[in-house]
């Protein structure tokens, strides 16, 4: 067999070398968790972390491309947000969406049960897969999780629009549940919030959004305006 016979070969070669190659050169970091927050929850989510990757069994679940802020690099999160100050990245989209009367809240998610039921139906389809049904059967009562957060966009008549579970899992957050509707820059609004909330409390090392060479190509950008890079990962527990 030659070269001629497979013209797709080489090109999915060369990506493959190149997604090798931009995995040596991902920086490096160490986050731990602390399971005296929540012994059940935290343990369940270290092992779900660590556990091979259910397509690439060498490697741990949540270990390479994990998107992260450092958030030890901004003294302020006044800091944090002029480094995405410029146009259409998240400091300038946050500006806008407050300019139009959207505000960042922790919330108890009970007082916006047909808000939040809302925002999970708004589409059937999001980063190109079906909605689950977890998010799409409607929710009549949330239990509030230790070590758990819940922030929500609210618009100036005080609609939710946007809403993030973030779980507290030791030196690090990391978003669970995020899901808004897309407009007027209020998800970069919520992300951009909770970095500055995190970066002030000076409590916590990084912000967790998934992973980030395995995203979609608008997921990525949005991921990369609001600072987040990927990242390799070590875990530890306490």
């Amino acid at each position: 067999m030659t070269t001629s016979d497979t013209p797709g070969l080489w090109p999915a070669v060369l990506a493959r070398l190149r997604l090798v190659a931009d995995i040596v050169r991902l920086p490096r970091a160490r986050l731990r968790f602390d399971a005296s927050l929540n012994p059940d929850l935290i343990r369940r989510t270290h092992a779900s972390f660590t556990m091979p990757h259910p397509r690439y069994r060498i490697v741990r679940n949540k270990s390479l491309g994990v998107a992260l802020i450092d958030l030890r690099a901004f003294a302020s999160g006044a800091d944090y947000l002029q480094s995405v100050a410029q146009k259409d990245h998240a400091g300038y989209q946050a500006r806008r969406a407050r300019a139009r009367g959207y505000t960042v809240a922790e919330i108890d998610r009970n007082d916006y049960i047909d808000d939040i039921h809302r925002i999970n139906t708004s589409q059937r389809v999001r980063q190109g897969r079906p909605m689950d049904p977890a998010y799409t059967d409607r929710t009549d009562h949330y239990v509030a999780v230790d070590s758990f957060r819940y922030y929500g966009v609210l618009d100036a008549g005080g609609k939710l629009v946007a809403y993030c579970d973030l779980g507290i899992y030791g030196d690090f957050a990391a978003t669970d549940r995020l899901l808004g509707i897309k407009t007027d820059g209020v998800m970069y609004l919520l992300l951009a919030d909770i970095a500055c909330r995190l970066i002030d409390e000076q409590r916590y090392n990084y912000l967790m959004y998934d992973t980030y060479l395995g995203a979609l190509p608008g997921l990525r950008e949005f991921k990369r305006k609001l600072g987040f890079a990927p990242y390799r990962i070590r875990y530890a527990i306490a």
